[in-house]
């Protein structure tokens, strides 16, 4: 089959729907249901549902629970940072970005099927599935976010790209609400409990994110360069690419300025983001309302919010830039944060998640166009330019999940971690005005 032509309404439609295949593993699992598996099965209560313990054993060691999973994620995007470089600079002299994103992809979604057998008795193979999930997913985003400028113009990728999360936001629904139907009647699949139908889920996410993925990987170019063959001068190769970029930003000061705001913002968003239903789990005041049927509404509510906010923020940068779009959307973050903190009811929450939705699809999309647009004019080593872009927001992951674990460790409670993310946002908000406004052409 011939390939498609950059700017194809086909190949534009098969890349954003990566976005319906893969956004299944940060809702189902990194938001939702993981969390509350998480949370149940880590944390002793009483009959009358007061927490006794949230200490776990791991390793000989003794940790908060959610210090625990603050602690592995930060690992695990830090490997992500490591090894990303490596692989898009061999993607790119090789040519072959859906190869790697393909590798990623499969190891996510067979990672997923594993936590099926998630127990405490078996922690440290839970925690692996975990840790390469994880891994498979964020990977996967280097070459998928890498495609964008080779298979849009300019003027498309805001839309295309608000279109891709939309698709991811809408898709994840519909998993997510099965595995809620299945979770809270499990009676009616012939369930003793919700604890079978909890670990079905993770093996349903694993088979939804290789089946939808097949369209994508059907239309998008494969670009593979004859006679590059992957050497140990190779290995190098990507890293030489990031210093390559990294020099290239003193001679590029709007795209360095850009990128400084963007890795304090992206450090505080991405942890919320994270951080969040597990959140939920330890500070909320549930009383006789069941927990997991709350949380999973609130995610819900937060994906059908985020639809809305995506696409209404692709049309307020078109309308001021996006610039300005941005320095507005990051500072909404510095007031829901300080309402977060005071935040001990469900309705209370539920609110909290509707604003949290409403930022949090405008933000991520917008800010993968709008690093798309100020990389430079004809470049042709774009996976470079993106794995620059994701070493950054990872390594700001690292930083803003082990600081949100060691607050919570020395404070005992989560609600100071919240608190303490308001600092990030307003750097980034600062650093965000530095940047010039006329800086992107719409």
């Amino acid at each position: 089959m011939a390939e498609l032509e950059k700017g194809d309404k086909k190949l534009l439609n098969a890349w954003a729907f990566y976005d319906w295949a893969n956004s299944v593993y940060p809702l189902v699992i990194s938001s939702a249901v993981f969390p509350i598996f998480y949370g149940a099965l880590t944390i002793v209560k009483d009959s009358d549902g007061n927490k006794i313990s949230d200490s776990v054993t791991f390793l000989g060691y003794v940790f908060n629970n959610d210090s625990l999973i603050s602690y592995v994620t930060a690992f695990s995007f830090l490997i992500v940072s490591i090894i990303s470089p490596i692989l898009s600079g061999i993607s790119d002299y090789v040519g072959n970005k859906e190869g790697f994103m393909k590798f990623f992809c499969y190891m996510g979604a067979l990672s997923c099927i594993g936590l099926y057998w998630f127990t405490l008795d078996n922690l440290l193979f839970g925690l692996l599935c975990y840790v390469l999930a994880l891994i498979g997913f964020w990977g996967s985003l280097v070459f998928y976010n890498s495609y964008l400028p080779d298979i849009a113009f300019p003027e498309q990728q805001d839309k295309i790209s608000a279109k891709g999360f939309s698709l991811g936001y809408l898709g994840s629904v519909i998993l997510l609400v099965v595995n809620l139907i299945m979770i809270l009647k499990h009676d009616w699949f012939g369930f003793e409990n919700a604890g079978q139908p909890t670990r079905i889920a993770f093996i349903m996410v694993g088979i939804w994110w290789i089946l939808f993925a097949q369209y994508t990987f059907k239309y998008l170019p494969t670009g593979t360069n004859e006679g590059h063959k992957v050497t140990r001068s190779v290995l190098a190769h990507g890293y030489n690419e990031l210093r390559k970029i990294w020099m290239a930003l003193k001679e590029n000061k709007v795209l360095r300025r850009y990128l400084r705001a963007f890795f304090v913002y992206s450090m505080a968003v991405q942890t919320i983001m994270i951080a969040a239903t597990y959140f939920a789990v330890e500070e909320l005041n549930w009383g006789t309302q069941d927990s997991t049927s709350g949380l999973i509404i609130s995610i819900l509510l937060i994906q059908l919010v985020a639809v809305v906010g995506a696409n209404y923020t692709a049309k307020l940068s078109k309308k001021l830039g996006n610039i300005k779009a941005l320095i507005i959307i990051v500072f909404s973050w510095i007031p829901i944060c300080a309402y977060a903190y005071f935040v001990v009811t469900p309705t209370q929450f539920y609110i909290t998640a509707g604003f949290v939705g409403l930022v949090m699809g405008g933000i991520q999309s917008l800010s993968r166009s709008t690093y798309s647009k100020l990389i430079p004019e004809l470049t042709e080593d774009t996976a470079s330019y993106f794995s620059f872009y994701d070493v950054s927001e990872k390594i700001g992951i690292v930083i803003g999940m082990f600081m949100y674990g060691f607050i919570a460790e020395i404070t005992g409670s989560m609600r100071y971690s919240i608190l303490f993310l308001i600092t990030f946002f307003v750097i980034g908000v600062i650093l965000l005005y530095r940047v010039p406004k006329n800086a992107i052409v719409n």
